[in-house]
């Protein structure tokens, strides 16, 4: 299931949203200053491409981890967290479109907190 998640996701959206993401970062890696913020654009790129399967985890919080969520959000963090969030809502409009929706929210979190976060592979037993 999540193998023709990760398809059809691809085919409705998730490629060009992955696209976004990492145009984002290397505009972002331009510069010395954005290049932590453009690591963190290519880590969402990867889950926004195949989302199906993944989770996220929060480790490693600390004062420079804070600090760089704190910038990240204002900055970029709420316009991309409110986008996800649009978007989500839209896809849960229908019965069909639910786990998309699902997989959006994930991304409201990640889009708001990216530093101190890890994409981690859910294992299927």
């Amino acid at each position: 299931m999540r193998i023709l998640g990760n398809l059809l996701w691809v085919c409705l959206g998730g490629a060009l949203l992955a696209l976004g993401w990492l145009v984002a970062g290397l505009i972002l890696c331009i510069t010395i200053i954005g290049i932590p913020f453009g690591i963190q654009c290519f880590k969402i790129a990867g889950l926004v491409l195949w989302p199906f399967g993944k989770e996220i985890r929060y480790g490693n919080v600390g004062v420079g981890s804070t600090l760089m969520n704190l910038i990240w959000i204002v900055v970029f963090g709420w316009e991309l967290a409110v986008a996800a969030l649009t978007i989500g809502l839209i896809y849960c409009m229908t019965i069909i479109g639910i786990p998309f929706g699902i997989q959006c929210f994930k991304f409201v979190q990640l889009a708001l907190f990216p530093f101190g976060a890890s994409v981690i592979q859910r294992r299927v037993f």
